[in-house]
């Protein structure tokens, strides 16, 4: 064989790594690939519990976290210290994934060295720049810098040929899909309120995080899992808190005080996969639990206005409650109360993945570069 084709995979955040860990090991699987792992630590120690659990060590580091950072931080800071790292490397293709700062950041210093831009999870729309912000725009601004673009549906490849970007699309499924295999039965919970937490009840799981939620929409929020709190006394209501600080003091106001909220730390990918195995239901903000969760057969209530993921609801794996209290209260009681519809969603196919996304991915990497002859098999639910 000629010369290995050096991809460099570049992420900096908890849900980043959660989907590019399952890509780089089938990366570094196969003889084909040099495999160079760049993090940017956008978010430190959420980075680094899913780096442990994936077992991996990335070659470059640029550390670029620091209290009280803003997008125009991140973005020049991933500008300044990756530029070098990439003239060092000379890689064939650079990997990013998805609609974070780290991605649109380091898809634009990558088109800077002229080095070809891979976008994985690509083709999302909410078709509302500001909604979510900044993501709506990072992912629709590495569409048009990306040579490659990894779709997850053929809804998001659709999205990407109405905007005639460049490049070749591929649909692949989604990698968070193939990362569950490595997490779900992977070891016990190692977090300790999980470990004393009586499973034999309803539990609820809750994530909320989204900067466009911040304010008045967080507070709803907050507002409609207390009052079901304390309407559903069997149920349990798991929260592992974000680290911003705007989250906290909401959470802790609202849901602090209510004896079957348990507000604990977050997660590592592999604790939170088990909890969500073990969890009646899922209501969260969160783009990635609305892929993770039905695959195990979780309802999900979108708290947010609108997703870019509209093959879900359309599947039936989840329902978009949107920020309204009454309403977030109306449909997580149809599914607590009904057990008709909630079988029918808990049912419902999957339509982002089967477990094979990284092959995909891999194999039209390969393709693209003349190392194989075989077009990649796209996927279908």
């Amino acid at each position: 064989m000629s010369r290995k084709l050096k991809i460099m995979s570049i992420f900096g955040t908890r849900p980043e790594a959660i989907k590019m860990c399952p890509l780089v090991k089938e990366l570094e699987g196969r003889e084909e690939f040099e495999s160079v792992v760049c993090v940017t630590a956008q978010h430190r120690e959420m980075l680094d519990s899913v780096l442990s659990c994936f077992e991996l060590s990335p070659d470059y580091d640029l550390d670029i976290m620091e209290k009280g950072q803003t997008i125009e931080g991140i973005t020049s800071k991933v500008l300044e210290k990756l530029s070098p790292v990439l003239a060092e490397v000379k890689p064939d293709a650079v990997l990013v994934h998805g609609d974070t700062t780290t991605a649109f950041a380091s898809a634009l210093a990558a088109f800077y060295s002229q080095i070809p831009v891979g976008h994985v999870e690509a083709g999302l729309r909410t078709f509302d720049k500001y909604s979510p912000f900044p993501e709506e725009m990072n992912r629709c601004l590495i569409g048009r810098i990306a040579d490659f673009h990894f779709s997850p549906t053929s809804a998001n490849k659709e999205n990407l040929l109405k905007e005639s970007v460049g490049g070749k699309i591929f649909i692949t499924g989604n990698t968070v899909i193939d990362a569950m295999k490595y997490t779900v039965n992977a070891r016990p919970f190692t977090d300790k309120e999980l470990q004393n937490t009586d499973f034999g009840k309803r539990v609820i799981t809750i994530t909320c995080h989204r900067r466009e939620n911040y304010g008045e929409p967080m507070e709803n929020i907050f507002r409609a899992i207390r009052a079901l709190a304390e309407r559903h006394g069997d149920a349990l209501f798991i929260y592992p808190v974000h680290l911003s600080p705007v989250v906290r003091q909401c959470a802790s106001k609202h849901l602090g005080d209510v004896s079957n909220i348990k507000l604990i730390e977050p997660l590592d990918a592999m604790d939170m996969h088990k909890l969500l195995s073990k969890s009646y239901m899922v209501m969260t903000d969160s783009g990635g639990l609305q892929e993770e969760a039905p695959a195990l057969g979780k309802p999900v209530l979108v708290l947010r206005r609108e997703t870019e993921r509209p093959e879900a609801v359309r599947a039936g794996t989840v329902k978009l409650a949107g920020t309204d209290a009454d309403t977030i209260i109306a449909l997580a009681e149809e599914l607590l109360l009904d057990s008709e519809k909630y079988d029918e969603m808990a049912h419902a196919v999957n339509p982002y993945g089967d477990g094979n996304a990284s092959k995909r991915i891999a194999d039209a990497l390969a393709f693209s570069f003349g190392l194989s002859t075989a077009a990649p098999e796209e996927f279908r639910p």
